[in-house]
């Protein structure tokens, strides 16, 4: 292993504990010590918290033990291995940090118990690590009975903040989806990122033109795909070029001055890699791997 790659591996585990330190800052300063509630296991054990006092971190470790043993025999123990890190760090976080209160109102903690709680856990994810819980369900329940990742997912965090809210009250179980919505769109926003790019299809009579037009321009690939209108049955390319978003408009320009009666298409599209992008590298987050039905 070279050092490039210990010293990347070695950041990686840095930004995994970082993130695990502002997930947890965000339930024991905002969610817990305000009556609101995770999703996940998390939530579960904010919940026996709150009826029986018991702590969030060693029930959060304890509740994610039969689950990564049954993951590490059914999904293997690669998997497993990536989940045990971000599992032992968030339950030790929740520990250490003390529970206290940042601010009295119920819809603040949501709002910013969201955003840390989510921060936190979409660093995780984006450095290859997992916080367990709800993850592994989903994931069992998929490679059991074919339940899509997305959809186990949220009805197993709706599940819990219902089972809250019967407990807790319906207020504080609308409060905490709310907290839900903004941690998930935090944890989006962290996995997608910034760069949003835009992708434009040309259809026209000119291609070769606006395609070299592109290229000399713009300095950007510009790809050819072959195309046939369902009408005419007139074999026509399409062009495909990805570019920034400041370079829409000069895009826009060029297929204007070449061909003004062209079919343009512009749409945003995420996370683009690649020459003239971001590098394209081996994907290591967790669960990236299929496993086939048994």
């Amino acid at each position: 292993m070279s050092i490039r790659s210990s010293l990347r591996q070695a950041a990686e585990i840095v930004l995994i504990v970082v993130g695990a330190f502002i997930s947890a800052a965000g339930l024991d300063l905002f969610i817990i010590p305000n009556r609101l509630v995770d999703g996940g296991l998390s939530g579960l054990a904010i919940l026996l918290h709150d009826l029986f006092r018991l702590p969030v971190g060693p029930m959060l470790f304890l509740m994610n033990i039969p689950l990564f043993i049954l993951a590490t025999a059914v999904l293997g123990t690669r998997f497993a291995l990536r989940s045990v890190l971000g599992i032992v760090l968030l339950s030790l976080a929740l520990t250490v940090l003390p529970i206290h209160p940042v601010v009295a109102n119920q819809l603040l903690a949501a709002v910013y118990g969201g955003l840390l709680s989510g921060a936190g856990v979409g660093i995780i994810f984006r450095m290859g690590g997992s916080t367990g819980g709800t993850d592994l369900v989903a994931r069992l329940l998929r490679h059991y009975v074919g339940f899509p990742v997305g959809v186990s997912l949220l009805g197993t965090d709706f599940f819990i903040v219902g089972v809250f809210g019967i407990f807790m009250g319906a207020s504080a179980a609308m409060y905490s989806l709310f907290a839900l919505f903004v941690a998930t769109r935090v944890v989006d926003f962290l996995m997608d990122g910034l760069d949003v790019q835009r992708a434009a299809l040309i259809i026209s009579s000119h291609p070769e033109e606006i395609g070299q037009a592109i290229i000399d321009e713009l300095g950007r690939g510009v790809t050819e795909l072959a195309g046939r209108g369902m009408y005419s049955g007139e074999e026509r390319p399409v062009l495909l070029v990805v570019v920034s978003r400041l370079e829409t408009v000069r895009v826009k320009a060029i297929v204007a001055r070449t061909d003004p009666e062209a079919f343009l298409v512009i749409h945003h599209v995420h996370e683009v890699l690649g020459e003239g992008f971001r590098t394209l590298e081996r994907p290591h987050a967790v669960g990236l791997r299929r496993h086939a039905k048994p």
